[in-house]
């Protein structure tokens, strides 16, 4: 089967953190939303996606493809009747496209021309990620889904007896990962912890909750579920309901809750982020579709940050913040709510933050994890750069 995860119209609902990334690798529970159908399907997976991230995301087609709604999060029931269909045909779930197996000479974009397949309703509970504070939402669920598909018919690594463990049979340990004299509470959900991770002596967590691979939790750490932190993170302090999508670190103490940070990040020591205004009202976060702050509906939401950004010790930031890609926040006080892609202040004012600087940093930063910035990845930040400059008026 070749199978191709298209970014649908409303993919900018999910800037900044798509800025640098199709949507189907964005990360809600233990997997991205990729690895959630290359989990159910056998298949070769590519992408189609914003023309400058195709060179790093690449399309390819073949004489049958499966084309997929890049926004939906598979489950097992979705995945039966995938399997059982044939050409030409689809499934919509509340009058949205899901998935389609057409021909190569078909429309590779099924949400723009639908007339020649025929669809059939799916009628179970799917989660759709629309807005980046979906993620969030949805992780307590996609959290126990993934725990399930992940860990069936398989057995944990022992834990050592020095831990404190409520409801074991609710947490997972991968192969050489290592816990000591940590309280993990699974009694509300799962507990995943990933390969070669490790949870340092003093923590207390409760589910649900994801370590990834190589991803550290360090000393007397809090952390409350839903909670999922990405492969190569490292983290500490408090945190809440958030997600590290991979490769940050909020790893001293400090507040995060209800956000999330995408890849290379990183929260200097005593950052605080609000996730509750002090009257109560939903949380309105920035939108780059309306180019103003959206009524989430939320009553609890706290920051967004694209990939590349970092934060600077004791920073703040109020509730519903959203900064860009390739960001530098510094400074006391809070910043605005909205800080544009490549931007470097904070409370007193921005000024531009050098692509040369944000490749700098980076190089440096992805080498600490045997990591390369390529001249594709150059490339891409060199566009978002381009087309964010609506957004800069300093």
């Amino acid at each position: 089967m070749n199978a191709i995860l298209l970014d649908f119209p409303g993919r900018e609902n999910l800037l900044p953190l798509c800025f640098t990334r199709p949507v189907s690798e964005l990360r809600t529970g233990i997997l991205t939303i990729t690895e959630k159908w290359e989990k159910r399907l056998k298949g070769d997976f590519s992408w189609q996606t914003e023309s400058y991230l195709q060179a790093k995301y690449p399309k390819v087609t073949a004489s049958e493809n499966l084309l997929i709604n890049a926004h939906v999060c598979p489950t097992d029931e979705l995945t039966a009747q995938v399997e059982k269909l044939q050409l030409g045909q689809g499934i919509v779930w509340n009058g949205q496209p899901i998935v389609a197996l057409v021909d190569d000479t078909a429309s590779d974009s099924f949400f723009e021309s639908t007339a020649e397949i025929h669809w059939m309703d799916f009628a179970g509970e799917l989660d759709l990620v629309q807005y980046p504070w979906d993620l969030t939402e949805f992780n307590s669920r996609q959290i126990q889904l993934d725990f399930d598909l992940l860990t069936a018919d398989r057995e944990s690594e022992p834990i050592s007896h020095t831990n404190q463990l409520i409801h074991p049979e609710n947490i997972f340990v991968e192969q050489g990962a290592r816990l000591e004299f940590a309280t993990i509470n699974a009694t509300a959900g799962p507990v995943y912890i990933g390969r070669d991770a490790e949870i340092m002596e003093g923590s207390f967590i409760r589910g649900p909750f994801v370590l990834g691979d190589h991803a550290v939790v360090n000393m007397g750490s809090k952390i409350y579920g839903a909670t999922t932190i990405g492969p190569f993170s490292k983290v500490g302090g408090e945190i809440s309901q958030s997600i590290l999508i991979g490769y940050s670190n909020k790893g001293h103490d400090g507040f995060l809750g209800n956000s999330v940070l995408g890849e290379w990040c990183n929260l200097g020591a005593g950052t605080n982020v609000s996730n509750l205004k002090n009257n109560y009202e939903p949380v309105k976060m920035w939108n780059y579709t309306t180019g103003r702050f959206y009524k989430t509906g939320l009553q609890f939401g706290g920051l967004i940050m694209g990939d590349h950004s970092k934060a600077g010790i004791n920073s703040m930031f109020n509730t519903g913040t959203v900064v860009g890609v390739g960001c530098n926040i510094h400074g006391t006080g809070f910043p605005r709510q909205f800080v544009p892609s490549f931007a470097d202040g904070g409370p007193g004012g921005f000024k531009l933050h050098q692509l040369k600087s944000v490749f700098s940093v980076a190089e440096k930063v992805m080498t600490r994890r045997n990591r390369e910035l390529t001249e594709i990845d150059k490339q891409i930040l060199t566009a978002v750069f381009d087309r964010t400059s609506v957004f800069r008026s300093f």
